[in-house]
């Protein structure tokens, strides 16, 4: 379980760092939401609601991207903010503000989308149950701590950005064409 959940982790740490041409961004979106909701996700297994089995190794994996999902919205803002010339806790502040409706409504939409997940009885309730219980209260209890955690992560970690890095990200400077000799 611990190879595949962090083969997973690795997939989507290099796949962030693709998308915002940076390791530091993805190390903050991963420190500020992932950690916290794999382990309310664990607890839940420790405590005897439900057992580790693949169903609930492909609910850990799937509450990774999920809870990733709402970290990528806050520092994308975040960094945004920045360029337009806000100051770094400034910039966290706002997007975390701007952001706070989609990122409750996306944990809600999950949350109650697999709710009934967890009242299943019968024939092959403990798997799906497992999978139920692992993403129900993983979500619930990482988004909160991705909404008072991330913040905090983003302050000390990320990096200033300015006005002058999107207008370089947008149009890379030509290389000097040399006049032919005649």
């Amino acid at each position: 379980m611990v190879g595949v959940l962090g083969a997973s982790l690795i997939m989507v740490f290099l796949v962030l760092a693709l998308q915002f041409d940076s390791f530091r961004d993805p190390l903050i979106i991963l420190l500020g939401s992932a950690p916290l909701a794999l382990f309310a996700a664990m607890v839940i297994t420790f405590t005897g609601f439900t057992t580790i089995n693949i169903y609930s190794q492909v609910g850990l994996i799937t509450l990774v991207g999920l809870i990733s999902k709402n970290a990528i919205l806050i520092v994308e803002f975040a960094n945004q903010a920045q360029v337009e010339g806000l100051s770094k806790l400034d910039a966290i502040r706002a997007a975390s503000m701007s952001r706070l409706r989609p990122v409750l409504m996306t944990t809600g939409a999950t949350v109650l989308g697999h709710f009934p997940l967890v009242l299943v009885e019968g024939a092959g309730a403990m798997a799906r149950n497992s999978i139920g219980f692992i993403l129900v209260i993983g979500m619930a209890i990482g988004t909160l701590f991705t909404l008072l955690l991330l913040p905090a992560i983003y302050a000390l970690l990320a990096s200033e950005h300015h006005a002058t890095e999107a207008l370089v990200a947008e149009n890379p400077p030509v290389a000097e064409k040399h006049p032919a000799s005649a």
